[in-house]
């Protein structure tokens, strides 16, 4: 079974996921609750999902939460050993090597359906051609600096648009395959 690898993301228009800090707060506004969103929701994506591949800053942003988020096997990448808390040894483990490597190796445990996430790592898997597909939720707020999704790479990436639609609190989520 071939693997796929799926970004799913929200954006300020401007193009950051995070503060300059790495603070995702602005993601959290009053205003922006609304019940009815369209588009593909993250229910409905976290579904077909056999792991969640993020880079060690965004685990030690998700660490700060007051409850672990996830239902899926997650994975975090990093150069150095991570901690992992003794309540989180059964759904987080810590993984090093390039992006194709980590990819053969969650199909070895039979994760097909990868969901990365965390502005570095979602760039080194561009990089090297393993993104399919990218659901990114444009928020409309510009931050004016912080973590951008996408980083120079001197390279040009054809997108094939599937669905780009708006909800009512201003929210437009743009549905992209990689055309490869």
């Amino acid at each position: 079974m071939k693997s796929k690898c799926s970004v799913y993301i929200a954006a300020s228009v401007d193009g950051y996921i995070a503060r300059p800090d790495g603070s995702i707060d602005w993601l959290e506004r009053p205003e922006y609750a609304v019940t009815n969103l369209q588009g593909l929701t993250y229910d409905a994506f976290i579904t077909g999902i056999d792991a969640l591949v993020m880079g060690r800053k965004s685990y030690e942003m998700v660490l700060t939460f007051a409850e672990w988020p996830y239902t899926v096997p997650v994975v975090v990448l990093s150069r150095h050993a991570v901690t992992i808390p003794a309540v989180l040894q059964d759904k987080v483990q810590w993984m090093q090597g390039e992006p194709q490597d980590i990819i053969d190796a969650l199909a070895a445990e039979d994760k097909y359906h990868l969901y990365i996430d965390g502005g570095y790592t979602i760039q080194q898997f561009l990089r090297v051609g393993l993104i399919d597909e990218m659901t990114i939720t444009r928020i409309p707020i510009l931050l004016g600096d912080g973590i951008p999704l996408f980083a120079p790479s001197g390279m040009e990436l054809s997108l094939s648009l599937v669905e780009a639609v708006s909800s009512p609190n201003g929210f437009v989520q743009e549905r992209y395959c990689i055309k490869k």
